[in-house]
């Protein structure tokens, strides 16, 4: 019995961090540094695909990101959420800095995975990250809170492996909104968000369903900004 909680308490207790893995430690300061120590910055694909919203990113996909991304999302380090979502409000802050209390709070609406894959995993590791997010947001002042309005309507194939135009053609028309969502948007500021962005085209079939719904004509975005956790540091410039 006590060896069957110790291997328990293994999964579900951090001893080691998930981006370096420093031991005793579930995010150690190194790689809290990297994941959002630094002010989020303009991201852009290169190529960058039409249509794609101005995107910000907490930091560069690499190395201590990376891993801590995949410690979250794949091997279900659910600790990991929060600090994920410190840097989505980082990114989140900088896609709409005008934005006040006029245009009442922002939004959150993720960028939904496919239901397979969240099957597969166990849970959703986006939406935690941008329910975390959105209580930072709280936490600091701004009025937050996340709406997975987004849906895919029709099977995409895994993008892992597709060139950016294949990644484009496979998402294209792939999202909708769900039934009633555009009056729960009309009442503040869209912001897309992901935890990562490498060509782009998630991205641009977001924005491009959301627009298309026509939520803004009660003061929302009509081309919502987007923010991320991270992107291929060539996309920085």
């Amino acid at each position: 019995m006590r060896g069957w909680w110790r291997e328990i308490s293994g999964l579900v207790l951090p001893v080691a961090c998930g981006g370096c893995g420093r031991p005793r430690t579930e995010l150690c300061e190194r790689c809290a540094v990297a994941l959002y120590g630094r002010a989020a910055r303009r991201a852009r694909p290169v190529p960058e695909p039409e249509g794609l919203p101005v995107v910000h990113a907490a930091a560069a996909y690499g190395d201590a990101v990376r891993a801590l991304l995949l410690a979250h999302k794949e091997r279900g380090a659910m600790g990991l959420a929060r600090p994920l979502g410190r840097a989505l409000a980082g990114a989140v802050r900088a896609s709409a800095p005008a934005h006040g209390a006029g245009l009442g709070p922002l939004l959150l609406v993720p960028v939904p995975s496919a239901r397979r894959a969240v099957r597969a995993r166990g849970h959703d590791p986006l939406r935690r990250i941008a329910l975390a997010a959105a209580g930072e947001l709280r936490r600091t002042g701004r009025p937050a809170r996340v709406l997975p309005v987004l849906r895919q309507h029709r099977h995409v194939a895994d993008q892992a492996g597709l060139t950016a135009p294949e990644r484009l053609a496979n998402l294209s028309g792939a999202l909708r909104l769900r039934s009633g969502a555009g009056s729960l948007l009309k009442g503040g500021t869209a912001v897309l968000v992901d935890d990562l962005m490498t060509t782009g085209a998630s991205l641009v079939e977001a924005a491009r369903a959301l627009s298309a719904a026509q939520v803004s004509d009660s003061g929302g975005s009509e081309w919502p900004n987007a923010a991320v956790v991270a992107v291929p540091a060539l996309s920085f410039g």
